[in-house]
């Protein structure tokens, strides 16, 4: 498949998807305490989305090589799992935890996707910096998403700012473009070299998501078949939002604002 340029019709669909996924967020967010379960979290999010005509988009996505199809709304990543953690009656929020919430929505034949980790209860300090940087990194990410600047300097805008800090980029899971499918051509990885990589063009539809981890970059894929976890079992945050290059300043089509005006 070849990058497809968004026509402006186009991305207002990927826009309102985006935003019901930002509405999603925040109104999850609304449920993030201790003794919460992560299936209950994942329940509120898919009666939001229909109730509000979407479609979830996770939920029987993928499978493959003995993998069954992802079978939830959400993925719920806690502490140090990176992405792709899943929902359980078992699995139950405690004080301190981080967790990351990732959430995707279908609507009008378009797809919006964006992520966001919040704190359970009071967290610890180092903890609370990794989410500051993590989400910091996003937006250096997104500020080169312009048209004539290549894939790389966004990379290596996020890694930058990452290593900085003294934390680490996950290497082996990717952002991506999106539209008519939840993942499209080009990757957007987290690393990088000024200057090199896919020519960003106006239309181009990409959803950056750094993660970040507290320890070291290395990923261990659990016996779930999907959730991925920090090897050295140490925390990892993980922010996303979708963008469109334009031809001076990214566009955001997610945001934020519906979750941290909880």
């Amino acid at each position: 498949m070849s990058i497809i340029l968004k026509t402006e019709t186009q991305i207002g669909y990927i826009r309102s998807s985006s935003l019901l996924v930002s509405k999603t967020l925040a109104e999850v967010g609304k449920h993030i305490q201790p003794g919460v379960s992560t299936l209950k979290l994942d329940q509120i999010a898919e009666t939001f989305i229909r109730d509000n005509g979407g479609i979830p988009a996770f939920k029987n996505y993928g499978g493959s090589k003995g993998t069954n199809p992802f079978p939830f709304t959400l993925c719920i990543s806690l502490n140090e799992e990176v992405v792709h953690g899943m929902p359980s009656d078992t699995k139950v929020l405690n004080e301190g935890d981080i967790v990351s919430v990732d959430c995707g929505v279908l609507m009008n034949g378009f797809y919006g996707d964006s992520a966001y980790t919040f704190p359970v209860g009071n967290v610890d300090a180092s903890l609370t910096q990794l989410m500051k940087v993590t989400k910091e990194s996003l937006y250096k990410g997104i500020e080169k998403a312009v048209a004539g600047n290549r894939m790389g300097d966004v990379s290596f805008a996020v890694e930058s700012h990452v290593s900085q800090h003294g934390f680490t980029v996950v290497h082996e899971m990717v952002g991506h473009g999106l539209g008519e499918n939840l993942h499209e051509p080009p990757e957007v990885p987290n690393y990088g070299k000024k200057g090199q990589g896919v020519l960003l063009k106006e239309g181009m539809v990409l959803a950056i998501e750094p993660m970040i981890n507290l320890g070291k970059r290395h990923i261990r894929l659990a016996k779930d078949g999907w959730t991925i976890y920090a090897a050295d079992h140490k925390a990892s945050a993980h922010y996303e939002h979708t963008i469109v290059v334009r031809k001076h300043t990214a566009e955001i089509l997610s945001s934020f604002d519906p979750i941290e005006l909880l």
